[in-house]
């Protein structure tokens, strides 16, 4: 599974890339507001920082305002994917992207038969949003096992990833229905290595290494 961060904060990406956890990152509109930074500037230091993909969304709402826009954030850096949103007109501009030999995430996803169409719309990213399905009483993860199945049905190339994660759950359920990709919040991320059997188990670890004296260093 290829962990995505899900971030527009260098610093944060840095320290998890340091540790080989980082597969690619994803941005959007409101990450991009929170990190203060100009759109073109924080995409191109981050590319520059991983090797992955990753995502730049367009903010037009026509189909060839989005080309035009994903054009350009497509030339930032050879690993930059154009995030465009799943309505018609973000089909038509993946399409158009694709072929010309783009990197497309289709976001927004939060139906099946939308994944459906983004593949073959020539998508190489679906982004089926797990938390805000949760937030209405539906399930997150019952979307990402259908869009696996008819994926799998018939042969898409389009990788499956798993956005709006919230938990260390979400994390652990995506993984075991198949997900390619995951992603989340560097502190979700974080998350994912605590465990209080651990923490009581290396608490109990040290006490008995204090009363031995020793050093191994």
């Amino acid at each position: 599974m290829k962990f995505f961060v899900d971030t527009a904060e260098v610093d944060q990406i840095a320290e998890l890339n340091d540790l080989g956890m980082v597969d690619g990152v994803t941005t959007n509109p409101s990450l991009i507001m929170k990190s203060g930074r100009d759109i073109l500037e924080v995409t191109k230091e981050i590319a520059d920082m991983v090797d992955g993909p990753v995502s730049a969304e367009v903010v037009a709402l026509e189909a060839d305002a989005m080309i035009e826009e994903g054009r350009k954030l497509a030339k930032i850096a050879d690993n930059i994917a154009v995030k465009v949103p799943l309505t018609w007109a973000g089909l038509k501009a993946c399409n158009t992207l694709s072929g010309e030999g783009n990197m497309v995430n289709v976001t927004l996803c939060f139906s099946a038969n939308q994944a459906l169409l983004a593949a073959k719309a020539g998508a190489t990213f679906i982004s089926p949003f797990i938390g805000r399905l949760d937030d209405i009483n539906l399930d997150g993860m019952e979307l990402i096992a259908d869009i696996r199945q008819i994926y799998d049905n018939y042969g898409f190339d389009t990788q499956i990833l798993a956005a709006s994660i919230r938990t260390v759950n979400h994390a652990h359920q995506a993984a075991m229905i198949g997900a390619d990709v995951m992603t989340a919040p560097p502190k979700v991320i974080k998350a994912m290595a605590e465990h209080v059997l651990t923490d009581k188990g290396l608490d109990a670890f040290l006490k008995d290494w204090e009363q031995t004296g020793q050093k191994i260093v």
